[in-house]
């Protein structure tokens, strides 16, 4: 086999793991190559080619073989991680370990309510795995697209929905091929026999799990992901309110109904630039070209769709009995703060869908459009994925979104800054304030979402959305993210998640830096697992070249 020159850099390891995989499942040609380094925003990094291992063995064998070659390895799981890198690695000259073919679910207990799975396995399988055995255990799935790895967005501390929202927490017993090629499990999964591996996420001893997310110091090799038992009744909230400043006591009104249990599941909120997007394309028509688009436009688009200034969902499960009471409690917490409350169910939204048309002549509202955003947030707050939600990441874009969305591909820019602020209305408002004023400003429209995360945290997603395809908007979109990063960091609300130009801008020389790099030294010395994720290249000792890192000043 011939390679091209950008894979001249180590023909041998190229052909070992070849020999290790297969031959068709080590790619080098330059057109899979430069997709496979193209994102939702500007990067510089070169991947000179891609191996596929299809079980653990393999993915041993190619992490031995990078040792002896010292070439560095980036692994995925899907590689659909839009706003944050794609398929892209932190640094560059990695070669990227794709987990596509480990596709398989090795253990399910309908009983216990778990599922455990290789990295390849995706949302749109496991649901119709469940589906084809009438399981009445729901998953818990994210807005991205159903084609997008369980594994690679729980090691992302990725979330979603349900009650069951908080991926890496409802999940245990990691199998990890550690750096050099050693397999380790964690809890008590390392126990051969152990009857509670998939169920005790502690085992006995220290509790490793932490340590490979969203880190490069192992390959998730397998896991098991808890799944939530049906509930006899599940009905859906939405909510709106048309003043601005209206946030804050939303957010303190529904943090008691968290704290205490009446609501479980991971409620959002979304301005309404967020709910525009979903709804529909930048109005180039409307602005005569013009952007940001700002009031009073702004302002008319609220009153002709129905929305407001900001757009709340959620839901409630449990017994009719149980339903109702907590019904009754969402009722009064939002009496005098939201405009409007609406609950559905499976029936009320047939019936909705039936009588759409109707509606419309009687009211002038285009319930239709509305009913096709809300059927897909119905559907993910009882566990089923859907690709609606990438539709807003053709928000800038001058031509229709296809049916099969690509952002990639396609040249929608997207970057998403996702700050962890309390679950306080005065801290919400205070994200929401600074974002808005910042992106504005910057020339972006600043589309938010707020999801009540944990009982006490709010997890703030900031959509910087545009077309790769107009020039210089690359570049103001960086800036307008290390915008963000300085300006709320300065405030205290750090982000959870960055993408991989920023990996590196929130690690400082202290301790806890320290104590990682002295893991990464003892676990992968040659630095051959994912240089540059979430740490500095320099501090990796990183074999190959790499890229500059985006390096910001945070903290007071």
């Amino acid at each position: 086999m011939q390679f091209p020159m950008s894979t001249m850099f180590d023909a041998i390891a190229l052909r070992e793991w070849m020999s290790a995989v297969g031959p068709e499942n080590v790619v080098a040609d330059e057109g899979t190559l430069r997709e496979a380094e193209t994102a939702t925003f500007a990067t510089n990094r070169r991947i000179p080619a891609i191996v596929s291992p299809a079980n653990r063995e393999q993915v041993q064998e190619c992490v031995r073989i990078a040792n002896r070659r010292r070439v560095p390895l980036y692994p995925i799981s899907s590689g659909l991680n839009w706003g944050y890198g794609s398929r892209v690695p932190a640094t560059d000259g990695c070669v990227l370990l794709d987990l596509r073919r480990m596709n398989r679910i090795t253990d399910f207990s309908e009983e216990l309510g778990y599922v455990t799975v290789e990295p390849g396995v995706t949302q749109a399988q496991l649901y119709e795995f469940l589906r084809a055995r009438n399981s009445k255990l729901w998953m818990d799935c994210t807005g991205a697209s159903p084609q997008c790895s369980l594994i690679g967005n729980t090691m992302e501390r990725g979330f979603g929905h349900t009650p069951y929202g908080d991926h890496f927490a409802n999940s245990c017993g990691l199998e990890i091929v550690l750096p050099e090629g050693q397999v380790m499990e964690t809890g008590f999964a390392r126990y051969e026999g152990a009857k509670a591996g998939p169920l005790y996420r502690w085992g006995v001893g220290p509790s490793l799990d932490g340590l490979f997310s969203q880190s490069n110091l192992g390959i998730v090799t397998r896991m098991t992901i808890w799944l939530m038992p049906a509930p006899e009744y599940f009905q859906a909230y939405y909510f709106r309110c048309e003043a601005e400043d209206g946030l804050a006591p939303m957010i303190d009104a529904l943090r008691p109904l968290r704290m205490n249990g009446t609501i479980r599941s991971s409620s959002h909120i979304a301005n309404d630039y967020k709910v525009l997007s979903a709804l529909q394309q930048y109005p180039w028509e409307e602005t005569k070209g013009r952007t940001p688009l700002v009031e009073p436009l702004m302002g008319q688009f609220r009153r002709d769709l129905k929305i407001g200034a900001w757009n709340g969902s959620g839901a409630l499960y449990g017994t009719k009995a149980q339903v109702a009471e907590a019904r009754r409690l969402v009722r009064m917490a939002l009496k005098g703060k939201a405009t409007r409350l609406e609950f559905l169910d499976d029936r009320k939204l047939a019936l909705a869908s039936r009588f759409a048309g109707v509606y419309q002549r009687i009211s002038g509202w285009d319930l239709k459009r509305t009913l096709a955003v809300l059927k897909p947030v119905y559907g993910l707050m009882k566990g089923v994925p859907t690709a609606h939600p990438l539709f807003s990441t053709y928000w800038r874009k001058r031509t229709p979104a296809p049916t099969e969305m690509d952002p990639d591909r396609d040249g929608c820019g997207l970057l998403w800054f996702s700050p962890i602020a309390p679950n306080q209305g005065i801290h919400a408002r205070r994200v929401t304030d600074l974002a808005k004023e910042r992106m504005l400003a910057s020339g972006f429209e600043p589309a938010i979402s707020l999801t009540v995360l944990t009982d006490r945290t709010l997890s703030c997603i900031i959509s910087i959305a545009y077309d790769r395809e107009v020039p210089g908007e690359d570049l103001r979109a960086a800036e307008c993210y290390r915008e963000l990063l300085t300006c709320l960091g300065k405030e205290g609300y750090l982000p959870y998640r960055l993408g991989v130009n920023w990996m590196a801008a929130m690690e400082e020389g202290n301790a806890y830096s320290e104590t990682l790099r002295l893991l990464k030294g003892a676990l992968d010395p040659h630095g051959i697992i994912a240089p540059g994720r979430y740490s500095s290249a320099r501090a990796d000792a990183a074999p190959g070249p790499t890229s500059n890192v985006n390096t910001v000043s945070i903290g007071s």
